[in-house]
């Protein structure tokens, strides 16, 4: 994992995560007191998770993606399996209106994360087989249903935002693989007649494209969420109010810890600490290009433009939707936010995108 070309990936990522485990406990700290009598009960379960990260993401850098390729189709179809399964009472377990997870009590696995990585390998695997061949558009039918199959079974539990990630960075792959861009104008336009048709079937989602339009038409609805997210950032100005000094985590923004934690670390910060974190962000994605520009296997680096633009797709709307420029999705902040799932993966995948690095 600590190799020449990956080092400082490798030091980046560790540094974020101890900035989440950071963050993770000071977002969390008034809202674990009051629900479990331990102010560092989301701090010690996020660093829990980090130690079991650090262990897959050195035993993913350590697989050869080459010899993994041969497995990508059932890698694929075994995680159609647990999408399906998870639907299923008393198998998926429930949590805000979503049957999105396995487990028991407070230790949960999430099946949509491992979902992301297993199509972005076994389409990488389709595509590098007809690379630069002159039938694109009809081999494209074949992993657009790969990915809408899947997507359909996420949205079943639902968790619109996993799906929308998922979907995106398959975007980012096929255009890596120098698709035709009129491809992309007529898949567009049926993609956003298909996105406006999924708002409107979903009351929820419709309440959100409305709060984000205009959040004070329902301030203690639809529209709390970003306002108290604004509310927050407001006060950190340049410097921010200090570390553990937030008051937007006092019961204002409900579960600070998950998906808004960029709005209190904003509030405690300021202005300076948001530009640094986020050129941190920044000079992970840009790490994650180099590697795949390093690639000279098209296999390799389809799935290296995959890795990193999962990463960088869900940063982007992450932040956009904490300063108000998206509607609320339910992403998180990857190696920030709490989530057991969502950090193993993540940093299982970049245990990949070094393995990638170290084969070229």
């Amino acid at each position: 994992m600590f190799t020449k070309k990956t080092r400082l990936l490798t030091m980046l990522i560790l540094l974020l995560v101890i900035i989440g485990i950071v963050m993770v406990g000071s977002s969390s700290r008034v809202w674990a007191e009051a629900k479990f009598d331990n102010a560092h009960y989301f701090m010690e379960k996020q660093a829990m998770f980090a130690l079991v990260g650090l262990f897959v993401m050195y035993a993913a850098s350590r697989i050869s993606l080459l010899k993994l390729r041969k497995q990508a189709k059932l890698l694929y179809w075994v995680c159609i399996g647990t999408l399906v399964l998870v639907l299923i009472p008393g198998l998926g377990v429930a949590r805000n209106g979503s049957r999105s997870w396995f487990g028991v009590g407070s230790l949960l696995v999430q099946p949509s994360e491992f979902f992301k990585i297993a199509v972005i390998m076994y389409v990488s695997d389709f595509l590098a087989k007809r690379y630069r061949i002159k039938t694109f558009k009809r081999d494209l039918l074949y992993p657009g249903f790969l990915v809408a199959f899947g997507f359909g079974l996420i949205l079943l539990q639902p968790d619109f935002g996993s799906g929308l990630v998922m979907v995106c960075s398959i975007v980012v792959i096929v255009l890596a693989a120098d698709a035709p861009i009129s491809y992309f104008v007529r898949v567009g336009m049926l993609g956003l007649i298909g996105l406006g048709g999924l708002i409107i079937s979903a009351p929820y989602r419709l309440a959100r494209i409305t709060s984000f339009i205009n959040p004070w038409k329902d301030p203690l609805g639809a529209g709390f969420q970003i306002i108290q997210s604004l509310f927050a950032i407001a006060p950190g100005g340049i410097l921010g109010v200090g570390f553990d000094q937030s008051m937007q985590k006092h019961f204002y923004l409900p579960e600070p810890q998950t998906d808004f934690i960029f709005a209190i670390f904003a509030e405690e910060f300021g202005f300076l600490g948001s530009v640094l974190l986020i050129g941190l962000l920044v000079a992970v994605i840009y790490q994650g290009v180099k590697i795949a520009k390093g690639c000279h296997d098209p296999y390799l680096c389809y799935v290296a433009v995959g890795l990193t633009s999962l990463f960088a797709i869900q940063v982007m709307i992450n932040l956009g939707v904490v300063v108000g420029l998206f509607p609320v999705t339910g992403i998180t902040l990857p190696f920030i936010s709490y989530g057991g799932s969502s950090l193993v993966v993540m940093m299982g995948s970049f245990g990949l995108l070094e393995s990638i690095a170290n084969e070229e």
